[in-house]
């Protein structure tokens, strides 16, 4: 039997901060307290906060299939040195739309991620009737389109009532991306015959009257399917609002929160082009706006945050113009650093961190009690962060395959010291030892008759 204590740090919990030790038995939390007593290993976290292990919901690392843009050991080394212990990952080059699919992936990440980690399943229109398969095999969620993009089909609006029905009755999750498909592909007809092919046409094709038509559409119709939802990487107060007045009614649907909305503006992508190209695109045109989106998440009308970790490196964003390169943007080096950031700078308290990017995420997809939080029975998942340190961040600091970061350039306060997966040290000092000791975390219906 194996036991370590973390001694003399500062305990982050939902509920505030308090000065405790941790003791951990096997790789599992069996005490936290004034005085735990000692063991042969023991952990100074003097000056120190103990926050628990971010629990990343959101990410994709295509793996397997193409991996030259990202893949499990590269992706996974870069939330471990950052602090993020458990993801749910889901790829769409290679997506999981049947269990001989799961059971494919899961033989496939043997021993290739450094943190624990979920699968979720795509929603194709002409398979819902592997839902309940899928859903007892174990995976996290069912990722849903509205609209077709990364070659995955989108759903209109029989399919998706018909997959909420089917996700309602078995109890399972689902993460939808809201873009209207009419209206995004009418934009692109539009755009198209005028020629235009600058760097402005992003905002004007994937526009906000498209997410917000397809929120409240999908926002209605999780409603009167009691499904249990999540939207995907909302961009605005105004969607925010549909999916929090969704919710007042009675709904179990949540906003989910990336920081690329909180930081990045809509202007950037004429000067930067494709490495400002994801969907939906960045809004925020003032620091009103991003007052208004932090007001948010400090009421709760987001539900956490997840980074959409969708990485390309330098060279692949260069390659096409800015309608044929790749979507999307790296951020599993950045998103818990730009969090206690975030806390040390008061636009949210250090104990929302601990909510926002580890308990609730674990709520919400069912991992929690076992992930997500400091208590006793919990897997010994956590990071030390000393909030007195500063990291500037240099494409070259990155652990991620794309080795580039929109934040690049910019200091962060607050640094992460080192990260522990079930007790294990699994990073320091912004490296990942490369243990590839995650393990597959099943979903909350696993193995449900």
């Amino acid at each position: 039997m194996s036991f370590l204590v973390v001694h003399g740090g500062t305990i982050v919990s939902p509920d505030g901060m308090h000065r405790a030790d941790v003791l951990v038995r096997d790789g599992k939390i069996a005490q936290v307290g004034p005085d735990v007593g000692s063991a042969a290993q023991m952990v100074d976290a003097t000056d120190l906060l103990v926050l628990p292990g971010g629990v990343d919901t959101h990410v994709h690392l295509m793996d397997p299939g193409d991996t030259t843009r990202e893949d499990f050991p590269s992706g996974t080394a870069a939330a471990a040195a950052r602090g993020v212990t458990t993801i749910v990952e889901h790829t769409h080059g290679h997506p999981i739309r049947q269990v001989s699919d799961l059971a494919e992936k899961r033989a496939h990440l043997e021993g290739r991620s450094n943190v624990d980690f979920g699968l979720a399943a795509h929603t194709w229109p002409d398979m819902l009737e592997h839902i309940p398969e899928l859903w007892r095999g174990g995976v996290t969620f069912f990722k849903i389109f509205t609209c077709t993009t990364h070659g995955v089909p989108g759903l209109g609006s029989a399919d998706l009532l018909a997959a909420l029905r089917a996700m309602s009755t078995e109890g399972a999750s689902c993460l939808i991306h809201c873009e209207d498909e009419a209206i995004t592909a009418t934009a692109e007809r539009a755009l198209k015959a005028s020629g235009r092919s600058d760097n402005g046409i992003l905002t004007a094709w994937r526009n906000r009257e498209a997410e917000l038509a397809a929120t409240a559409a999908a926002a209605s119709l999780v409603s009167v399917t009691g499904a249990h939802a999540t939207i995907a990487h909302v961009s605005s107060p105004a969607v925010a609002g549909v999916v929090a007045d969704t919710a007042k009614r009675g709904a179990d649907i949540a906003a989910e929160a990336c920081p690329q909305y909180f930081a990045l503006r809509e202007d950037e992508v004429l000067d930067h082009g494709a490495l400002r190209k994801f969907t939906p695109p960045a809004r925020a045109r003032t620091d009103a706006d991003e007052d208004e989106m932090w007001e948010m998440v400090r009421n709760g009308t987001y539900g956490h945050f997840s980074t959409d970790h969708a990485p390309s490196t330098l060279t692949q964003k260069s390659e096409g113009d800015i309608w044929t390169v790749h979507f999307g943007l790296p951020g599993l080096d950045t998103t818990f650093p730009f969090l206690i950031d975030a806390a040390i700078s008061g636009r949210i308290a250090m104990s929302d961190v601990a909510r926002l990017y580890s308990e609730a995420p674990a709520r919400r997809y069912g991992l929690y009690p076992t992930k997500g939080h400091l208590g006793e029975g919990a897997d010994a998942d956590f990071v030390l962060v000393d909030p007195t340190a500063e990291w500037h961040v240099t494409n070259a600091d990155l652990l991620s395959k794309a080795a580039w970061s929109p934040f690049a350039g910019r200091t962060f306060r607050g640094r992460a010291v080192a990260t522990y997966l079930r007790g294990d040290e699994i990073a320091r000092y912004g490296e990942a030892h490369a243990m590839r000791e995650g393990q597959f975390v099943p979903g909350p219906g696993a193995g449900v008759a």
